[in-house]
């Protein structure tokens, strides 16, 4: 982007302002359980979330002519609106001047293991289709003179797919969607929190809606705010479990639907494979350093209790260039991998971060100096850097003599960003860390988004459609398909009469409620914040870029009798009014967090290595880092094996215990080419929604 940039263009691109909400009618209609007078409404679809993704189903039903409606706990509060998200990733015709197909981009999406073939081919026929009804919204998408689509090279996609409307592209998603649904007076729910999915077994189990809680229906005859949300079709869209870790780069109180959905018997799929990278701390100012941040090569080193610099990146790497030149790869290289950590790669630089603050450094990034020599080495210069980075700085306009100066040059939105949270990288130093940004598992799906529970679908993070590795903005492509998928496939179901009268028996009331209740309890000796506080400080010391099996092993125990604990005693918060939900929430991101770490022991167990985001260290591994020093032995990890990439771990809560099982990948087969005299009867009759990859 040209430094000439007008001010006002780039406050439009930073400062994005969401539509103001529509007024909900008030409830007319009311049920009585557990004691608790509870309003009740009635859709024939309600999406739990309004990030990108469900705005995207609820746009496209209502388009379809379903009555569908949003709940929401904070709308525009969420992962897309306000986490970095600065990218899509997208089909393209023209992928580094060799053009592109459907095959290619599916084989990128899946190139890591571990997702299903059907879904990375779906994703990769509708990304066409969804990028351009986003343009045809508004988003404002880069392009040339020509119409083209302007691109970049991403994390594990050497094509050059994506493409960004600078740090607030998600956000800008959602502001169009958002402006979509307002258009089409599809209620929006806010302040609206689902703390339970309605399951209706008769005469086969199937989702009939959630029991939520919202503030502003609290009376004396109703104290936590109980609202009953029936529905003939439910739809999971509220995002990855964000709290699940202490050291993080969600937004705050990011919950997810994973453990809301895995208490209603909801299968999870791939939940040992999560993203990890370089960001800034959830104290201050949480977002991801990717892209032109470590491009822009600034000056990282650590300080200590009394204020001393250590340039700790010195002990790593051999050479000043090689420092340097991996320092600018965490820029399309962000996600941690366990085998970047080998050959001087990029993930050194990561498990170097993560030493430095296990040992109680704090880790900054200095944009007013160059990276510092390693010692005995020349210092840092732009004509001795590795070709490829020296080439794409080149190409940039950005062979300039600081990091600050070849930032604005880059990306003059990045360093807006961080001003209109009263922090200016142009003059201090940036604190971050190794933090938690992404759940690539999620609830299993087949290729409708349709979870095992019938009547029930997941998208966007909430769905377990990704592998072990995505390319950078697959998620926001990935939700964006699925959300339109979705909804086709709930509308074609509801036009068959599918569905019908969205409400179920009294007794499903009753018994919703009385759960509910059940986890609040004043008595009990569980504090909802020492329960936040164990479960984080357990998934970030444990579950995250360096695990160990005999530590995994013990904290699925601890978790485990943390679940049993909570079960026979509730939770107790600080008699605040929103304790109801917070009680709920913490119960959920136990079980999630329990899910997670049995879906990892299970992996190591038998025998898995590391792949993605996660460092299995083994002191029986064939594998070890090297520092300038010699080997890291500490940190010497098992390789992965390639037979784990044709499976998936899937995990569901059958009582009290859960229950893990593994299945083949989903195969779309080379014989299931199109032919249009063949299949056009089929679209015509509906019979493609008969036809699913199962969820399960």
């Amino acid at each position: 982007m040209n430094p000439g940039v007008p001010q006002t263009v780039l406050d439009a691109l930073t400062d994005v302002a969401m539509p103001r909400l529509a007024n909900v009618r008030p409830a007319q209609e009311f049920v009585v359980a557990a004691g608790q007078r509870i309003p009740v409404r009635r859709y024939a679809a309600l999406v739990v979330g309004s990030g990108a993704a469900g705005l995207r189903v609820a746009v496209e039903l209502k388009r379809r002519g379903v009555d569908v409606a949003v709940a929401t706990q904070s709308a525009f509060g969420g992962t897309s609106a306000c986490s970095g998200s600065d990218k899509q990733t997208l089909h393209t015709a023209n992928g580094s001047d060799r053009g592109d197909d459907f095959r290619a981009l599916a084989a990128a999406l899946g190139a890591g293991g571990a997702m299903d073939e059907d879904t990375a081919y779906v994703e990769a026929v509708g990304s066409l289709r969804a990028l351009a009804s986003l343009q045809y919204l508004g988003l404002p998408l880069p392009q040339d003179r020509f119409g083209g689509v302007l691109r970049y090279q991403t994390d594990h996609d050497e094509t050059g797919r994506a493409t960004s409307c600078g740090p607030r592209t998600s956000r800008l998603m959602v502001q169009v969607l958002a402006r979509e649904a307002m258009r089409l007076e599809v209620p929006m729910l806010n302040h609206t929190t689902a703390v339970r999915i309605l399951r209706d077994e008769d005469p086969a189990p199937r989702a009939a809606g959630v029991l939520a809680i919202a503030p502003k229906h609290r009376s004396p005859d109703n104290p936590c705010g109980f609202v009953m949300l029936w529905a003939g079709f439910l739809v999971l869209a509220a995002g990855g479990p964000g709290e699940l870790y202490r050291d993080s780069v969600y937004p705050r109180h990011c919950y997810g639907a994973l453990g809301l959905a895995l208490e209603a018997g909801i299968e999870a799929v791939n939940l040992t494979e999560s993203q990890f990278g370089i960001g800034t701390p959830r104290s201050g100012f949480p977002w991801n350093l990717s892209g032109t941040y470590a491009q822009a090569m600034p000056c990282v080193v650590s300080v200590d209790a009394r204020g001393r610099e250590h340039h700790f990146l010195g002990g790593y790497y051999r050479t000043t260039q090689e420092l340097a030149s991996n320092t600018f790869r965490k820029g399309y290289q962000w996600p941690f991998h366990a085998a970047r950590m080998l050959d001087f790669g990029s993930s050194l630089f990561d498990l170097a971060v993560f030493r430095e603050t296990q040992a109680g450094r704090r880790v900054v990034m200095d944009f007013n100096r160059n990276p510092l020599p390693v010692p005995g080495d020349a210092p840092f210069d732009l004509e001795r850097l590795d070709a490829d980075v020296r080439s794409y700085l080149q190409k940039s306009g950005a062979l300039l003599p600081l990091p600050i100066d070849r930032l604005r040059r880059m990306n003059p939105l990045s360093i807006e960003l961080y001003k209109r949270y009263k922090i200016d990288i142009a003059r201090s130093p940036l604190p971050f860390a190794i933090n938690n940004q992404h759940m690539n598992g999620g609830l299993a799906v087949d290729i409708w988004g349709r979870t095992n529970l019938d009547r029930c679908y997941a998208v966007g993070e909430a769905a377990g459609t990704h592998g072990v590795t995505r390319p950078g903005g697959a998620a926001l492509n990935a939700g964006q398909v699925f959300g339109i998928r979705c909804a086709e496939h709930v509308a074609a179901r509801s036009g068959a009469g599918i569905g019908g009268g969205p409400g179920g028996s009294e007794a499903i009331v009753e018994a919703a409620v009385a759960d509910a209740l059940r986890a609040l309890r004043p008595d009990s000796p569980l504090d909802i914040d020492r329960v936040r506080d164990e479960v984080q400080g357990r998934m970030s010391d444990h579950a995250g870029i360096v695990c160990r099996p005999a530590d995994v092993r013990r904290a699925l125990a601890a978790a485990r009798k943390l679940n049993g604990e909570i079960r026979a005693r509730g939770l107790r918060g600080d008699g605040g009014a929103f304790d109801a939900v917070r009680a709920l929430q913490w119960r959920q991101m136990a079980l999630a967090s329990e899910a997670v770490l049995a879906a990892l022991d299970f992996f190591v167990a038998r025998g898995g290595g590391s792949r993605g985001a996660r460092t299995i260290c083994d002191d029986g591994g064939d594998c070890v880092p090297q520092g300038r020093a010699g080997p890291l032995e500490e940190f010497r990890f098992r390789r992965e094996r390639e037979q784990d990439r044709d499976e998936q771990i899937l995990v569901r809560r059958d009582g009290d215990a859960l229950v893990l099982r593994t299945r083949p990948l989903r195969r779309r087969g080379d014989g299931e080419r199109p032919f249009f005299e063949r299949d056009w009867p089929d679209f015509l009759t509906g019979a493609i929604y008969e036809t699913c990859g199962e969820a399960h």
